[in-house]
């Protein structure tokens, strides 16, 4: 099938570094900057859709449902680098957000552009994951055609589970097979084409909003802390401490003695020192108030 890729944002020609060549290097560098900041005002001006795709991934996580991202090339890798830092970050079990990317996970160190053109190529891979009608799929795509990423959002359809689309071109092909569709226009490349440029910045920043935004829906965070963080190493371990302290103000000491008695859970050590309940009865309060602290706080005092 022949592609025409004068009709897509991603493969103009941008005048502004035709000569870019023939700079010194401050001056390329320089450039490459000044591009770089139409990437916050594109996304910026989708941040209505952003939000609309949040609420509709946490219907989803909020009963138990997963979120898959999927891509190929660079839009995939970057997927599969959001999902990877989903559990250390927000202390999510491994499995529930979920990076599937054209070509298997060799491709994220050995290029395999050819996979991205078989339409139906995600889809042993995502039922080999038993995705259903409870999960969410965020498709990702620069040009918004990828034959790889559209097949999976079809899928997603036929089987009742949230699709949303994520592109940068105006009227992309996935927008029209998307519930929700993203479409930040990042305009001609600084290099014709590539795309792991201001699109694939424009795509992680997206990534961050969407996985962030749902994760605090969830309760995953209090005030702006990561209070489901993981605490696997000594870095952590502190972290999780500082948390603590500056969610309770609490010493040092007390920080070591909560995060001990919780089982290293940051969360609950901060809404016991809060509640002063005890462990039991703190699991209890937050299980009854979707596991977020600010509810379970609202909840004692309103009893």
């Amino acid at each position: 099938m022949i592609v025409d890729l004068n009709k897509l944002d991603t493969e103009k020609n941008n005048v502004n570094t035709r000569n870019i060549d023939r700079l010194s290097t401050l001056d390329m560098i320089n450039l490459i900057n000044k591009e770089d900041f139409f990437v916050a005002e594109a996304v910026k001006a989708e941040t209505e859709n952003i939000a609309k795709a949040v609420d509709l991934i946490h219907s989803k996580m909020a009963n138990g449902g997963r979120l898959f991202y999927v891509g190929a090339g660079n839009s995939g890798r970057l997927g599969v680098l959001d999902a990877c830092e989903c559990p250390p970050t927000f202390g999510v079990k491994t499995g529930t957000v979920i990076g599937i990317l054209s070509g298997g996970y060799d491709a994220t160190v050995n290029a395999n552009e050819g996979s991205e053109d078989v339409e139906d190529g995600a889809l042993e891979e995502l039922k080999k994951h038993n995705f259903n009608g409870n999960d969410a799929i965020v498709g990702l795509s620069a040009s918004g055609r990828t034959p790889y990423v559209k097949g999976a959002l079809k899928y997603a359809k036929e089987l009742g589970a949230a699709y949303i689309a994520v592109s940068c071109v105006r009227n992309a092909e996935m927008s029209k097979l998307a519930e929700v569709a993203i479409e930040v226009v990042t305009g001609a490349e600084v290099i014709t084409g590539s795309t792991r440029l201001k699109a694939g910045t424009a795509q992680k920043m997206i990534l961050n909003m969407l996985s962030t935004g749902t994760m605090i829906k969830l309760g995953k965070v209090y005030g702006n802390y990561m209070v489901d963080v993981r605490a696997n190493n000594n870095k952590l371990v502190e972290r999780s401490k500082k948390i603590i302290m500056d969610c309770t103000g609490v010493d040092r000491e007390v920080a070591e003695k909560y995060l001990e008695i919780s089982d290293k859970s940051v969360k609950l050590a901060v809404f016991m020192i809060l509640s002063g309940l005890s462990k039991e009865e703190s699991i209890e309060a937050l299980a009854n108030n979707d596991n977020t602290i600010y509810k379970g706080l609202e909840a004692i005092k309103n009893n």
